[in-house]
């Protein structure tokens, strides 16, 4: 198993925290947001860690050689959206997890050994605003999902972190691939790509709790995390 852990970003609503460091790197409780993953990831035995990076890459040389990681630069990071990303990291995508590096986890939710299905690991969240819910049935089989979404009933959602099995993960660096090739790709999501093939691959859901994981995406997110942490 390998992880690919998407870092490339600008964090502009992490703004003034973001103009030096990568969100990424935004450290919460003495250690970076990078950092506690490729703990939790290392704790799992997984060693080819690939970092995806692209706004202030620079920044991130000193922890890719601290824990061997592999660097890859999206030097089109402000032009394009993520499918540009894992375009660039398509040969890794295969019995890989994928997570977002703005990720904060406080529970190492990773197995102990690879699954048997690809995977989406998802919390359950409430008062959901623009989130991807993921629709699944009784034996935990996505096959669907939600995308952009508000309410105030408790879901589960897309949570950044999933597992991709050799035979979907070439799939969709496959589909990717397509994509990119075609031209018109600009805005796209590399999950997209994902949903959109759904039916031909076998995704199940894995519920994580809703405290173990916390997406970093502005200051008030991060503020959020520090309260539920107690955390001055």
């Amino acid at each position: 198993m390998r992880a690919i852990l998407m870092a490339a970003g600008m964090g502009t609503r992490l703004r003034p925290l973001t103009l030096t460091t990568p969100k990424s790197l935004i450290e919460v409780n003495g250690m970076s947001l990078l950092e506690r993953q490729i703990i939790n990831l290392r704790e799992r035995g997984i060693d080819e860690i690939i970092v995806l990076t692209g706004y202030l890459h620079e920044k991130f040389d000193e922890i890719v050689k601290k824990y061997n990681l592999i660097k890859v630069v999206n030097d089109k990071y402000d032009v394009y959206n993520n499918i540009y990303t894992m375009y660039l990291v398509r040969e890794y995508l295969k019995d890989a997890f994928v997570i977002d590096a703005d990720n904060y986890i406080t529970r190492n939710f990773l197995p102990t050994s690879k699954p048997e299905t690809s995977v989406y690991y998802s919390a359950c969240k409430e008062n959901i605003i623009n989130e991807w819910i993921l629709r699944y049935d009784q034996d935990g089989r996505i096959h669907g999902v939600d995308i952009g979404k508000n309410g105030d009933e408790p879901s589960y959602i897309m949570s950044g972190a999933s597992f991709w099995t050799e035979e979907d993960g070439k799939l969709i660096a496959q589909k990717v691939e397509e994509a990119v090739n075609l031209g018109d790709f600009k805005d796209m999501y590399w999950d997209s790509i994902a949903v959109d093939n759904l039916d031909n691959m076998n995704v199940k859901i894995e519920k994580i709790q809703s405290n173990d994981i916390f997406e970093i995406d502005s200051l008030e997110d991060l503020e959020y995390l520090k309260r539920s942490l107690n955390i001055k």
